[in-house]
């Protein structure tokens, strides 16, 4: 075992180095430098530098905020105080090998990092799918109250008894085929003038005032209406906000908390407010929209022909409803194409309601 070791010595005042010899001792180090000077260094007043010297040295500091430093070889140092002083040694270590955990902590910080971006970006989307379809109608139906209450509260809501008996009967004469349908369907109509509409978890669908003075017949309406319940039925708006609103509401639902659920209102509202679902979640809903409206015996190219009078005008502000992807245009030509394929014999529908007083019923 060697009891000495040959290094450096700064003196903190200069950056000279001077030849030093370090002899270990059992209660600190006797230093011999260049020139027979001799220093005594108690290992209760020798501290190891944070830094990392090149060579495998190691730097041991005593004194204040200019220390004196000790530059040693790092394996003859640590090997030769662990043979006279062990419970001393137990103070130093290699800064190698602390240079190797720090670099192993930021490896796995970052592959924690990795792991979380992963877990946001598939993990999640697919848990939230996975959950969404198996969540009780319940649980849904309590957090899409939550979102009507603050989309559309009580003193915003369209009253007028023509306009509800209109639109109830378009939504029944939708659904009547859906025998297994489990939802019950409401929707609001809200005095707002924005061109706009939104499926809500549960059965609930919101109209903005400014979409139904836009419809010029009873079946752009309904073109717009089985849009929104197709969104419902494949639970569209349930998995978006599984995915985007704070995952105590995606545990909310694995755990079927229907209490729990009205907790998010607020925050489900605002986010299907801004909402744009997938281009596959889309086309999901026109394909589907196009099939009820022919099984209801309605004309299918009701929802090509609002869109296509919403696309004629340039100024209206398009929100997440009619600008989220596909195109308008491209989703106009989709409809048509799937209207032109599906077999239906139509008659008007409701003849006898003068459209004009849909257009008045928020008045």
């Amino acid at each position: 075992m060697q009891t000495y070791a040959e290094g450096y010595y700064l003196d903190g005042q200069t950056p000279k180095r001077h030849r030093a010899m370090a002899h270990f001792m059992p209660d600190g180090l006797r230093i011999v430098i260049e020139g027979s000077r001799l220093l005594w260094w108690p290992y209760e007043e020798i501290r190891q530098s944070p830094h990392v010297f090149p060579k495998g040295e190691m730097g041991l500091e005593r004194g204040g905020e200019i220390p004196e430093t000790l530059l040693l070889p790092s394996a003859i140092f640590l090997q030769g105080l662990q043979g006279i002083a062990p419970e001393v040694a137990k103070r130093f270590h290699d800064q190698k090998r602390r240079k190797n955990w720090v670099m192993i902590t930021l490896l796995s910080t970052l592959g924690i990092a990795v792991v979380m971006i992963v877990l946001y970006v598939w993990g999640i989307p697919a848990l939230a799918s996975l959950v969404a379809s198996q969540v009780p109608v319940l649980w849904e139906e309590h957090l899409g109250q939550s979102v009507v209450q603050h989309l559309a509260p009580p003193e915003k809501r369209c009253l007028d008894p023509v306009g509800r008996e209109v639109i109830d009967r378009i939504v029944k004469q939708l659904t009547t085929s859906y025998q297994r349908n489990p939802y019950t369907l409401r929707v609001f109509v809200v005095k707002d003038q924005t061109v706009n509409a939104l499926a809500a978890p549960g059965g609930y669908v919101i109209l903005y005032e400014g979409l139904l003075k836009h419809t010029k017949t009873a079946e752009e309406l309904a073109g717009v209406l089985a849009h929104e319940i197709q969104h419902i039925f494949h639970r569209h708006p349930t998995k978006a906000l599984l995915q985007h609103v704070s995952t105590r509401l995606l545990i909310s639902a694995m755990m079927g908390d229907a209490r729990g659920a009205m907790a998010f209102g607020l925050e489900s509202a605002r986010i299907l407010g801004i909402l744009r679902y997938s281009r596959q979640s889309e086309e999901e809903a026109d394909r589907g929209a196009i099939q009820m409206l022919a099984t209801a015996g309605i004309d299918p190219t009701g929802l090509a022909t609002f869109f296509e009078e919403i696309h004629k005008e340039k100024s209206l502000r398009l929100p997440a409803y009619l600008s989220t992807h596909p195109a308008l245009g491209e989703r106009i030509h989709l409809l048509k194409g799937l209207a032109e394929k599906v077999p239906v014999q139509s008659t008007k529908l409701l003849p006898d309601s003068p459209w004009e007083e849909i257009h008045r019923m928020c008045q």
